[in-house]
Protein backbone atom coordinates (compact mmCIF):
# COMPACT_ATOMS: atom_id res chain seq x y z
CA UNK A 1 0.00 0.00 0.00
CA UNK A 2 1.13 3.77 -0.30
CA UNK A 3 3.10 5.07 2.24
CA UNK A 4 2.76 9.23 2.76
CA UNK A 5 4.93 10.45 5.58
CA UNK A 6 2.67 11.84 8.26
CA UNK A 7 3.99 15.89 8.70
CA UNK A 8 6.35 16.78 10.83
CA UNK A 9 6.60 12.86 12.64
CA UNK A 10 8.70 12.21 10.09
CA UNK A 11 6.84 8.15 9.63
CA UNK A 12 5.73 7.24 6.99
CA UNK A 13 1.71 5.62 7.51
CA UNK A 14 -0.06 3.81 4.91
CA UNK A 15 -3.09 6.25 2.96
CA UNK A 16 -5.41 4.08 3.96
CA UNK A 17 -5.48 3.30 8.16
CA UNK A 18 -7.68 1.67 10.79
CA UNK A 19 -9.62 3.99 12.98
CA UNK A 20 -10.61 1.73 16.55
CA UNK A 21 -13.52 3.96 17.83
CA UNK A 22 -16.02 1.67 17.47
CA UNK A 23 -13.21 -1.99 19.19
CA UNK A 24 -13.64 0.04 22.22
CA UNK A 25 -17.50 -1.15 22.08
CA UNK A 26 -18.83 2.27 21.89
CA UNK A 27 -20.83 1.39 19.14
CA UNK A 28 -22.23 -1.91 20.24
CA UNK A 29 -20.26 -5.26 21.92
CA UNK A 30 -17.31 -6.07 19.73
CA UNK A 31 -15.48 -9.28 21.32
CA UNK A 32 -11.73 -9.05 21.92
CA UNK A 33 -10.84 -12.12 19.56
CA UNK A 34 -12.86 -10.42 17.09
CA UNK A 35 -11.25 -6.83 17.28
CA UNK A 36 -7.29 -9.02 17.20
CA UNK A 37 -8.81 -10.20 13.89
CA UNK A 38 -10.17 -6.46 12.51
CA UNK A 39 -6.36 -5.64 13.74
CA UNK A 40 -4.81 -8.32 12.22
CA UNK A 41 -6.65 -8.12 8.75
CA UNK A 42 -5.62 -4.47 8.04
CA UNK A 43 -2.18 -5.19 8.60
CA UNK A 44 -2.30 -8.26 6.35
CA UNK A 45 -4.04 -5.80 3.89
CA UNK A 46 -1.03 -3.35 3.85
CA UNK A 47 -2.14 -0.66 7.05
CA UNK A 48 0.33 0.45 9.07
CA UNK A 49 -1.39 3.30 11.27
CA UNK A 50 -3.85 2.61 14.13
CA UNK A 51 -5.71 5.47 15.16
CA UNK A 52 -7.52 5.60 19.13
CA UNK A 53 -8.10 7.41 22.05
CA UNK A 54 -7.93 7.24 25.93
CA UNK A 55 -11.67 7.38 26.16
CA UNK A 56 -12.39 4.43 23.38
CA UNK A 57 -14.10 1.74 25.83
CA UNK A 58 -12.13 3.97 28.68
CA UNK A 59 -9.20 2.60 27.29
CA UNK A 60 -10.00 -1.03 26.27
CA UNK A 61 -9.32 -0.18 22.45
CA UNK A 62 -5.27 1.29 23.69
CA UNK A 63 -4.97 -2.44 25.05
CA UNK A 64 -6.58 -4.59 22.55
CA UNK A 65 -4.02 -2.57 20.13
CA UNK A 66 -1.24 -3.14 23.00
CA UNK A 67 -1.62 -6.61 22.74
CA UNK A 68 -1.85 -7.03 19.21
CA UNK A 69 1.39 -4.66 18.99
CA UNK A 70 3.84 -6.94 21.01
CA UNK A 71 3.75 -9.15 17.72
CA UNK A 72 3.44 -6.29 15.38
CA UNK A 73 5.87 -3.30 16.90
CA UNK A 74 6.22 -1.80 13.52
CA UNK A 75 2.53 -0.32 13.37
CA UNK A 76 2.65 3.26 14.18
CA UNK A 77 -0.42 4.13 16.43
CA UNK A 78 -1.87 7.61 17.15
CA UNK A 79 -3.61 8.49 20.57
CA UNK A 80 -5.84 10.86 21.54
CA UNK A 81 -6.18 12.46 25.32
CA UNK A 82 -8.39 15.08 26.60
CA UNK A 83 -11.92 13.69 27.13
CA UNK A 84 -11.60 11.78 30.27
CA UNK A 85 -11.91 14.88 32.48
CA UNK A 86 -14.25 17.72 32.24
CA UNK A 87 -14.08 19.83 28.72
CA UNK A 88 -12.78 22.78 30.68
CA UNK A 89 -9.46 24.68 29.24
CA UNK A 90 -8.29 24.57 32.63
CA UNK A 91 -7.44 20.52 32.81
CA UNK A 92 -5.37 20.73 29.69
CA UNK A 93 -1.75 21.24 32.48
CA UNK A 94 1.21 19.56 32.00
CA UNK A 95 0.71 17.41 35.22
CA UNK A 96 -2.82 16.01 33.47
CA UNK A 97 -0.65 15.46 30.10
CA UNK A 98 1.47 13.39 31.87
CA UNK A 99 -1.27 11.43 33.97
CA UNK A 100 -3.19 10.86 30.81
CA UNK A 101 -0.42 9.90 28.70
CA UNK A 102 1.00 7.96 31.29
CA UNK A 103 -1.81 5.86 31.16
CA UNK A 104 -2.07 4.99 27.60
CA UNK A 105 1.78 4.50 27.48
CA UNK A 106 0.52 1.79 29.98
CA UNK A 107 -2.19 0.66 27.78
CA UNK A 108 -0.29 0.15 24.49
CA UNK A 109 2.56 -1.10 26.68
CA UNK A 110 5.21 1.16 25.15
CA UNK A 111 7.83 3.78 26.43
CA UNK A 112 6.95 6.32 24.26
CA UNK A 113 3.61 7.00 22.02
CA UNK A 114 4.03 7.64 18.58
CA UNK A 115 2.03 10.41 18.22
CA UNK A 116 -0.87 12.42 20.79
CA UNK A 117 -3.38 13.96 20.06
CA UNK A 118 -5.48 16.37 22.02
CA UNK A 119 -9.22 15.11 21.68
CA UNK A 120 -11.32 18.01 20.36
CA UNK A 121 -10.80 19.88 23.12
CA UNK A 122 -12.47 23.52 24.07
CA UNK A 123 -11.68 25.94 21.21
CA UNK A 124 -9.87 28.01 23.80
CA UNK A 125 -7.10 24.91 24.06
CA UNK A 126 -5.84 25.77 20.63
CA UNK A 127 -4.64 29.09 21.42
CA UNK A 128 -2.77 28.75 24.73
CA UNK A 129 0.67 28.77 24.59
CA UNK A 130 0.90 26.87 27.87
CA UNK A 131 -0.58 24.25 25.81
CA UNK A 132 1.89 23.98 23.63
CA UNK A 133 5.01 24.43 26.43
CA UNK A 134 3.15 21.15 27.99
CA UNK A 135 3.11 19.05 24.90
CA UNK A 136 6.71 20.21 24.10
CA UNK A 137 7.63 18.70 27.39
CA UNK A 138 5.93 15.74 26.50
CA UNK A 139 8.27 15.24 23.74
CA UNK A 140 11.44 16.24 25.94
CA UNK A 141 10.41 13.85 28.30
CA UNK A 142 10.28 11.53 25.59
CA UNK A 143 6.88 9.97 26.55
CA UNK A 144 5.89 11.17 23.39
CA UNK A 145 7.66 11.59 20.16
CA UNK A 146 4.99 13.68 18.75
CA UNK A 147 1.97 15.95 19.00
CA UNK A 148 -0.96 16.81 16.96
CA UNK A 149 -4.32 17.68 17.12
CA UNK A 150 -8.29 16.44 16.43
CA UNK A 151 -10.69 19.22 15.72
CA UNK A 152 -14.14 20.09 14.80
CA UNK A 153 -14.07 23.35 12.82
CA UNK A 154 -11.59 24.49 9.72
CA UNK A 155 -10.90 27.50 12.07
CA UNK A 156 -9.61 25.27 14.91
CA UNK A 157 -7.50 23.50 12.32
CA UNK A 158 -6.32 26.50 11.24
CA UNK A 159 -5.25 27.85 14.84
CA UNK A 160 -3.32 24.55 15.53
CA UNK A 161 -0.99 24.29 11.95
CA UNK A 162 0.56 28.05 12.95
CA UNK A 163 2.21 26.16 16.00
CA UNK A 164 5.43 25.00 14.84
CA UNK A 165 5.43 21.91 17.40
CA UNK A 166 1.74 20.45 15.61
CA UNK A 167 2.97 17.47 13.46
CA UNK A 168 -0.63 16.54 12.50
CA UNK A 169 -4.08 17.58 12.52
CA UNK A 170 -7.04 14.84 12.24
CA UNK A 171 -10.37 16.88 10.59
CA UNK A 172 -13.52 15.40 9.34
CA UNK A 173 -13.06 14.77 5.58
CA UNK A 174 -15.80 13.04 3.41
CA UNK A 175 -17.49 13.96 -0.13
CA UNK A 176 -20.77 15.32 2.48
CA UNK A 177 -17.47 18.08 4.36
CA UNK A 178 -15.83 19.79 1.98
CA UNK A 179 -14.93 22.65 3.52
CA UNK A 180 -11.69 21.22 4.74
CA UNK A 181 -10.60 21.75 0.97
CA UNK A 182 -10.46 25.29 0.43
CA UNK A 183 -8.04 26.26 3.49
CA UNK A 184 -7.32 23.61 5.73
CA UNK A 185 -5.22 21.08 3.57
CA UNK A 186 -3.32 23.95 1.67
CA UNK A 187 -2.12 25.64 4.85
CA UNK A 188 -1.40 21.98 6.35
CA UNK A 189 0.63 20.90 2.69
CA UNK A 190 2.49 24.35 3.23
CA UNK A 191 3.46 23.90 6.99
CA UNK A 192 4.48 20.15 6.52
CA UNK A 193 1.58 19.50 8.37
CA UNK A 194 0.11 15.60 8.43
CA UNK A 195 -3.75 15.68 7.11
CA UNK A 196 -5.80 12.59 9.08
CA UNK A 197 -9.03 12.26 7.50
CA UNK A 198 -11.95 10.71 10.44
CA UNK A 199 -15.21 9.79 9.37
CA UNK A 200 -14.42 9.12 5.90
CA UNK A 201 -17.90 7.82 5.59
CA UNK A 202 -20.55 9.92 7.02
CA UNK A 203 -21.72 7.16 10.02
CA UNK A 204 -21.91 4.96 7.32
CA UNK A 205 -24.38 6.58 5.34
CA UNK A 206 -21.83 6.88 2.02
CA UNK A 207 -21.38 2.83 2.61
CA UNK A 208 -25.40 3.19 0.76
CA UNK A 209 -26.71 0.47 2.95
CA UNK A 210 -28.85 2.51 5.36
CA UNK A 211 -32.46 3.43 4.24
CA UNK A 212 -34.98 5.71 6.16
CA UNK A 213 -35.98 3.04 7.74
CA UNK A 214 -32.66 1.90 9.12
CA UNK A 215 -33.01 1.19 12.79
CA UNK A 216 -29.56 1.56 15.02
CA UNK A 217 -29.17 0.49 18.75
CA UNK A 218 -30.25 2.21 21.21
CA UNK A 219 -26.01 2.42 22.40
CA UNK A 220 -24.94 3.33 18.59
CA UNK A 221 -24.19 7.24 18.55
CA UNK A 222 -25.97 7.24 15.42
CA UNK A 223 -29.10 6.64 17.58
CA UNK A 224 -28.15 8.94 21.02
CA UNK A 225 -25.57 11.55 19.67
CA UNK A 226 -28.15 12.10 16.07
CA UNK A 227 -29.04 15.94 17.01
CA UNK A 228 -25.84 16.37 19.16
CA UNK A 229 -27.05 15.04 22.22
CA UNK A 230 -24.36 13.67 23.96
CA UNK A 231 -20.78 15.21 21.62
CA UNK A 232 -20.40 17.60 18.65
CA UNK A 233 -23.52 16.76 16.11
CA UNK A 234 -20.93 17.27 13.38
CA UNK A 235 -19.38 13.49 14.28
CA UNK A 236 -22.26 11.55 13.51
CA UNK A 237 -23.28 11.62 9.84
CA UNK A 238 -20.75 14.28 9.61
CA UNK A 239 -24.19 16.47 11.12
CA UNK A 240 -26.03 16.10 8.02
CA UNK A 241 -29.49 15.12 8.41
CA UNK A 242 -30.17 11.11 8.46
CA UNK A 243 -33.57 11.36 5.69
CA UNK A 244 -30.96 14.32 3.38
CA UNK A 245 -28.30 11.63 4.21
CA UNK A 246 -29.55 8.84 2.64
CA UNK A 247 -30.82 10.61 -0.27
CA UNK A 248 -27.81 12.09 -1.30
CA UNK A 249 -25.74 8.94 -0.28
CA UNK A 250 -27.96 7.00 -2.49
CA UNK A 251 -26.84 9.74 -5.30
CA UNK A 252 -23.01 8.87 -4.20
CA UNK A 253 -23.36 5.31 -4.80
CA UNK A 254 -24.25 6.34 -8.49
CA UNK A 255 -20.60 7.40 -9.02
CA UNK A 256 -18.74 4.34 -8.11
CA UNK A 257 -16.82 2.87 -10.71
CA UNK A 258 -17.26 -0.81 -11.68
CA UNK A 259 -15.69 -2.76 -9.91
CA UNK A 260 -15.61 -0.55 -6.75
CA UNK A 261 -18.50 -0.16 -3.61
CA UNK A 262 -19.91 3.45 -2.41
CA UNK A 263 -17.56 3.03 0.80
CA UNK A 264 -14.38 2.50 -1.37
CA UNK A 265 -14.85 5.06 -3.72
CA UNK A 266 -15.57 7.48 -0.92
CA UNK A 267 -12.35 6.44 0.25
CA UNK A 268 -10.43 6.92 -2.64
CA UNK A 269 -12.10 10.36 -3.35
CA UNK A 270 -10.21 11.11 -0.02
CA UNK A 271 -6.93 9.73 -0.49
CA UNK A 272 -6.58 11.45 -3.62
CA UNK A 273 -7.33 14.73 -2.16
CA UNK A 274 -3.98 16.78 -2.32
CA UNK A 275 -2.69 17.18 1.34
CA UNK A 276 -4.18 14.16 2.81
CA UNK A 277 -1.76 11.91 4.88
CA UNK A 278 -4.14 9.38 5.65
CA UNK A 279 -7.81 8.12 5.68
CA UNK A 280 -8.89 6.43 8.90
CA UNK A 281 -12.35 4.02 8.24
CA UNK A 282 -13.19 1.96 11.05
CA UNK A 283 -14.01 -1.47 10.80
CA UNK A 284 -15.94 -3.96 12.68
CA UNK A 285 -15.34 -7.73 11.01
CA UNK A 286 -11.76 -8.60 8.75
CA UNK A 287 -13.84 -8.92 5.61
CA UNK A 288 -14.75 -4.92 6.28
CA UNK A 289 -11.03 -4.04 7.12
CA UNK A 290 -9.68 -5.81 4.14
CA UNK A 291 -12.40 -4.10 2.10
CA UNK A 292 -11.48 -0.24 3.16
CA UNK A 293 -8.18 -1.15 1.98
CA UNK A 294 -8.37 -2.54 -1.16
CA UNK A 295 -9.71 1.29 -2.07
CA UNK A 296 -5.82 2.32 -1.86
CA UNK A 297 -5.27 0.27 -4.71
CA UNK A 298 -8.50 1.49 -7.11
CA UNK A 299 -7.77 4.04 -10.22
CA UNK A 300 -7.61 7.45 -9.14
CA UNK A 301 -11.18 9.02 -9.78
CA UNK A 302 -11.88 10.72 -12.82
CA UNK A 303 -12.46 14.54 -13.18
CA UNK A 304 -15.53 14.14 -14.11
CA UNK A 305 -16.15 12.07 -10.83
CA UNK A 306 -14.59 14.71 -8.92
CA UNK A 307 -17.15 17.36 -10.37
CA UNK A 308 -20.47 15.23 -9.27
CA UNK A 309 -19.20 14.87 -5.95
CA UNK A 310 -18.43 18.84 -5.86
CA UNK A 311 -22.06 19.40 -7.30
CA UNK A 312 -24.23 16.63 -5.15
CA UNK A 313 -22.81 18.49 -2.21
CA UNK A 314 -23.57 22.03 -3.45
CA UNK A 315 -26.46 20.86 -4.32
CA UNK A 316 -27.49 18.81 -0.94
CA UNK A 317 -25.32 18.94 1.53
CA UNK A 318 -23.56 22.41 1.79
CA UNK A 319 -26.47 24.16 3.19
CA UNK A 320 -26.66 21.97 6.58
CA UNK A 321 -22.64 21.69 6.83
CA UNK A 322 -20.66 24.14 5.24
CA UNK A 323 -20.64 26.92 7.62
CA UNK A 324 -20.91 25.30 10.86
CA UNK A 325 -17.64 23.34 10.92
Amino acid sequence: MEQRVLGRTGRAVSVVGLGTWQLGADWGEVGEEQALAVLSAAAEAGVTFFDTADVYGDGRSEQIIGRFLREHPDVFVATKMGRRAPLDPAEYTLDNFRAWTDRSRANLGVDTLDLVQLHCPPTPVYSRDAVYDALDALVADKRIAAYGVSVETCDEALTAIARPGTASVQIILNPFRLKPLERVLPAAAEAGVGIIARVPLASGLLSGRYTKETVFAADDHRTFNRHGEAFDQGETFSGVDYATGVEAAAEFSELAPAGATPAQTALRWIIQQPGVTSVIPGARSPEQARANAAAAGLEPLPPSTLEAVRELYDRRIRAQVHDRW
